[in-house]
């Protein structure tokens, strides 16, 4: 009789962990898989202004090691953890449901916090790739087959084109202002017409404050001394005129009020120390700010306009606008969260962030759950961001519509945007871009 000696292979063959560095030079986890298939790498991102709820990003905290932001602990959590116990089961690659499920309950935390949320994040997207491969499919239509999705849409990116807040050391407060090409026919149309407003914006920001001021912040965008936020949005307005869009490029800002939240009341002056107490405004103050930039400028979408817990000022400003209020700090990517501000009609579109949750399963959940409430979803990157282009593949496969990954510069920028490139190649006479319908392109 036959003895068959040769090893039994397994879905899922080598798992293994390393750190690497993001585009801010700290440290993140990079996470190796190999199946059948071959060899699937994914990188996680990191934020800078993060919201209190969000999943725990594990960091060494040893001051002398890349100042406290070392993930050594992760990476070894992953390949001392996860990966001896991962392997065990015998999961097939495209079980992308059962294997962060396990994950999950392996850390066995509200928040992620004993594995870390980046550790387990790195996994779920190298699974993630290596499903797509298992299926023979591109990674967006797999990412579509878990949503559930039959249909492809190709989003409108909003450029953060000027930078303030915590992303930039310019004086200004609110953190982006971002342009939408919604007026453009496909996306390659929609990258030609945000380039050029980007480079119009330039020589409009050199001619009023000179060459210096054409630096640019972690997200690529430019962070010129202005410390009035309407300021802003009159260099974007110039710079859309400029390059001829006026009418087909709209405006989106960012603000994360989070950051300049102090007693109930909002400091615009935040990043002076010797401020005076006449720069903070109260809700009412602010909403009248905006209703005032909506009135004056194309704005169609803005962003953590108050505090994360700031409940009231936040579902006031919604029930009294018509444009798009975004998610962030308020939800980020939590469907407890998510589903507190859709009851108290806090918002009516959900930023979608992978790390701030930690797997693909529950930020697909987190997308399912806002458009069930008749929400929009905007992807996200992070402003310390890698060359792993997922986010790309996972706005087209889950048909948000819109897409926020900087300007269109800094190679990690551009390598979420020259991927949804490919990927409206790939897709030719059926690539749909969401145009005019981003807040509901299904």
């Amino acid at each position: 009789m036959k003895v068959h000696t040769g090893k039994v292979r397994m879905p899922l063959q080598k798992l293994f962990a390393r750190q690497i560095f993001d585009s801010r030079g700290n440290p993140t986890v990079e996470v190796d898989l190999v199946t059948d298939q071959g060899l699937f790498r994914a990188a996680v991102p990191s934020g800078a202004s993060t919201g209190v709820h969000e999943a725990l990003e594990l960091r060494d905290n040893e001051k002398e090691n890349y100042m406290g932001k070392g993930v050594r602990k992760a990476v070894e959590n992953i390949n001392k953890i996860i990966v001896p116990e991962l392997l065990k089961q015998n999961f097939e690659a495209t079980q992308q449901n059962e294997i962060d499920e396990f994950m999950l309950k392996l850390d066995g935390t509200e928040n992620k916090s004993k594995l870390g949320a980046n550790a387990i994040l790195g996994v779920s997207l190298a699974v993630c790739k290596a499903g797509a491969a298992k299926k023979g499919v591109p990674l967006y239509k797999h990412i579509a087959d878990l949503a559930g999705n039959k249909t492809l849409i190709l989003p409108v990116p909003a450029f953060n084109v000027i930078n303030g807040g915590s992303h930039a050391g310019n004086k200004l407060a609110m953190q982006e202002f971002m342009i939408l090409p919604t007026g453009a026919a496909s996306f390659t149309e929609a990258m030609k017409m945000g380039c050029e407003v980007y480079h119009n914006l330039k020589s409009v920001i050199k001619e009023k404050f000179g060459l210096d001021a054409t630096a640019v912040g972690d997200e690529g965008g430019f962070a010129p001394n202005i410390q009035n936020n309407k300021d802003g949005l009159i260099l974007i307005k110039d710079a859309i005129e400029k390059a001829g869009y006026t009418g087909k490029v709209e405006i989106g800002m960012d603000v994360a009020a989070s950051e300049f939240f102090k007693d109930g009341m909002y400091d615009l002056d935040f990043k002076n120390p010797n401020a005076d107490k006449c720069s903070r405004v109260s809700q009412d103050k602010l909403i009248g700010i905006y209703q005032e930039f909506m009135k004056e400028f194309p704005v169609v979408s803005i962003e953590d306009p108050f505090d994360q817990d700031h409940w009231e000022a936040w579902t006031g400003f919604t029930s009294k606008v018509n444009i798009q209020v975004v998610g962030d700090d308020l939800t980020v990517t939590n469907p407890k969260r998510i589903q507190t501000a859709i009851e108290k009609k806090a918002c009516n579109c959900l930023l979608l962030k992978v790390n701030q949750i930690g797997t693909v399963t529950e930020s697909i959940q987190a997308h399912l759950l806002a458009k069930q409430a008749g929400w929009g979803t905007m992807v996200s990157h992070r402003s310390g961001e890698t060359e792993d282009t997922f986010i790309a593949d996972l706005v087209v496969g889950l048909c948000t519509g819109q897409i926020k990954t900087g300007a269109p510069c800094r190679s990690e920028r551009l390598a979420k945007y020259n991927q949804i490139l490919r990927i409206e190649e790939e897709l030719g006479s059926k690539a749909q871009y969401a145009g005019k319908n981003f807040r509901k392109p299904l």
